[in-house]
């Protein structure tokens, strides 16, 4: 645990990083089931519309749900920027800063682990791949390349370079058994890797969405992450252009991603190349967003609750898995009979996290690895 001391208002802190990053971690701890359920419950045409954006494809495609994990992992780009620099100027030097991306990234593995059941000791049964295993590793390579490829054409070069040889990777290297270019569920060489190396089990019996070699094109999410927190830190540019340039590079990103699904389909479960590049578009069009609102515009109140989760994502994360909220709500709520009683236990479900990180930010209390 460290202790934070600066207030969100000051230069150091970048508010609407913090509420997008808090309105990620929102989507998938409360907003889910209750829209879900009001869905259920008013039968709006429009609230069935939205809540269908809450489930991922049976593969190929993508829904709103999908931009989730990926704009956390573009978010921790723009985060290491801002980190990194505070470092510099503190005089931390080349071997330090090292030391502290290596640890960074090797504690989210463990913490994804330990998630995932490795306090058990049962490491036969332990899914080693995790979300906070890819942040984790994602990051921690992102952040070295970019410690040492500084400028923005051989980031650009780099990129490109990860993303086209995945894709040639996945299509035209054979499958034992399936050939080439199959890329329908289990029968791909990212599953194929994860059968042959990963030790314990998978998250389905042949295959694992966070496994080994699909980790490595979300490493470009991280990059480009880092290069937007380099555009927001520069000084010699307005607000609103580096809106219009996050906007412009948005919807360059997004396009090229949909040119590309004819060839390698966007697939989460895959991280294709072309879902990375579909999920920059729009990890880098919801930054430019909530910048513009917040830090341009300085409409900041409504983004308070959003800000509260943002600054403690990780602990809200990990506490989901290990603390008993829905018993808890179950507990305080007593009238089962009710028609909303579902949607009521939900709202206290998200009131409890939602209390704990407000008490924790009340006294600067930050949980960071």
């Amino acid at each position: 645990m460290t202790t934070q001391q600066k207030l969100l208002t000051t230069p150091q802190r970048l508010m609407s990083l913090d509420a997008l990053r808090g309105f990620d971690m929102f989507l998938i701890a409360g907003a889910e089931n209750m829209t879900r359920l009001s869905a259920e419950y008013t039968d709006w045409e429009f609230l069935k519309r939205i809540e269908t954006e809450f489930h991922h494809p049976q593969w190929n495609g993508f829904t709103f749900f999908d931009l989730i994990f990926p704009l956390f992992m573009f978010l921790a780009g723009v985060s290491f920027t801002f980190s990194l620099n505070k470092r510099i100027e503190r005089g931390e030097g080349l071997w330090t800063l090292h030391v502290h991306v290596f640890t960074r990234g090797c504690s989210l593995i463990l913490l994804g682990a330990i998630c995932n059941g490795l306090l058990s000791l049962e490491f036969d049964n332990v899914i080693y791949c995790s979300v906070l295993g890819r942040i984790g590793l994602g990051y921690m390579v992102g952040a070295l390349l970019a410690m040492h490829i500084k400028n923005w054409a051989g980031r650009l070069v780099c990129c490109a370079s990860i993303l086209l040889g995945y894709w040639a990777v996945m299509t035209l290297i054979p499958v034992p058994g399936y050939g080439a270019g199959d890329l329908t569920p289990g029968h791909t060489l990212a599953s194929y890797i994860d059968r042959m190396f990963m030790p314990g089990r998978l998250y389905a019996t042949d295959r694992d969405p966070n496994g080994l070699l699909a980790t490595i094109p979300s490493v470009v999410n991280v990059l480009a992450g880092i290069m937007t927190g380099d555009l927001i830190r520069k000084t010699d540019r307005s607000g609103y252009e580096k809106v219009g340039i996050m906007f412009l590079i948005g919807i360059v990103s997004w396009l090229i991603g949909q040119s590309w699904d004819s060839q390698f389909p966007i697939n989460k479960n895959l991280w294709s190349s072309s879902f990375v590049m579909v999920t920059i578009g729009w990890s880098l069009m919801s930054l430019a967003l909530f910048y513009l609102i917040i830090d341009v515009w300085k409409i900041r109140a409504w983004a308070f609750v959003f800000v509260v989760i943002g600054m403690n994502p990780l602990l809200i994360y990990v506490a989901q898995q290990f603390i008993a909220f829905r018993d808890i709500a179950h507990l305080l709520l007593h009238d089962e009979q009710s028609k909303l009683h579902p949607l009521f236990i939900e709202v206290i479900m998200f009131s409890m996290k939602w209390g704990i990180l407000y008490y924790l930010y009340r006294k600067r209390i930050f949980w960071r690895v």
